[in-house]
């Protein structure tokens, strides 16, 4: 009678075990690498309402984000907290920074659009087709960072190895931070930063009104060529651009083998698929 009594309320409802289920039911959003990946959202969003005007506030805040991208992994597990959803919120968080950087770069080197452009779709094509093909081929329990040496060396060793792949990843984001940088520093890639001739005329006089009667708004585009006048030295993000360059290509070749391998694998897939159908059907002679 007491084993009953403590299983059932006063309605004589048993609900021991189902409470006691809900309490051991874990949260995952609240796991401390998804925690750690939130944060990174915070400051990504942070350092992009900097981006136009503030390049140094937005350097660190961007940075600082990126550097955290290693501390989730190790949180993951520290904590034996490893889980899709942490795996996927990292993915995004990395793709949609990396993305918006590059489209504010576009902006600031119209002649170089393109490139920016095409990095921005290698970027994402190659990583939704190597998911979705990992997905699809390898089976929904398969992480996408688990490579077959057969299929690709390469991405085995970018896959395997976290230090390789933390390295290669921070040092592509710092050479479009140095990029970044750069377009606020130096007027050999940016002209319009290069100082006008001294003028005659005076601040005071009606011909030369003041700035803030310019660009009222701060946001303005005209308030950003200012903001991108403000005669930052640019010896720094030349040498980060160029310390950072060699690996930024690297990483790019791998962004074009993990596409091609990708589409491979899903084209075995979908021949294997047309065979078990019996496909092509073979027109029947007369």
């Amino acid at each position: 009678m007491a084993k009953t009594k403590n299983l059932s309320n006063g309605n004589g409802v048993a609900h021991g075990p189902a409470k006691l289920q809900q309490e051991l039911e874990e949260n995952i959003f609240l796991f401390v690498p998804n925690l750690i990946g939130y944060f990174r959202v915070v400051l990504a969003i942070a350092s992009l309402y900097y981006m136009p005007l503030h390049p140094r506030t937005c350097s660190a805040l961007y940075s600082v984000s990126c550097l955290l991208d290693a501390l989730d992994g190790y949180a993951a597990r520290a904590f034996n907290q490893s889980t899709k959803f942490g795996a996927v919120l990292d993915m995004v968080t990395d793709r949609c920074t990396t993305a918006c950087l590059l489209v504010f770069l576009a902006s600031a080197f119209p002649r170089w659009s393109i490139v920016f452009q095409g990095l921005i779709s290698l970027d994402l094509a190659s990583h939704y087709m190597h998911m979705y093909a990992t997905l699809s081929m390898g089976g929904a329990g398969m992480s996408h960072k688990k490579v077959d040496e057969s299929r690709s060396w390469i991405l085995k060793m970018y896959y395997s190895n976290n230090k390789v792949l933390f390295t290669f990843c921070a040092l592509n984001e710092l050479f479009f931070i140095a990029l970044y940088l750069l377009s606020f520093s130096s007027p050999l890639l940016s002209p319009s930063l290069l100082q006008p001739s001294p003028s005659s005329l005076h601040p005071g006089s009606p011909a030369a009104p003041k700035p803030s009667l310019l660009f009222t708004s701060p946001w303005s585009a005209g308030a950003m060529e200012m903001a991108r006048a403000n005669k930052m030295d640019s010896t720094v993000p030349w040498i980060l651009a160029a310390i950072s360059f060699p690996v930024m290509a690297g990483k790019q070749f791998i962004n074009v083998v993990q596409l091609i391998k990708a589409s491979k694998w899903l084209a075995e897939g979908d021949r294997l698929e047309r065979k078990r159908l019996g496909l092509p059907q073979r027109k029947k002679s007369s």
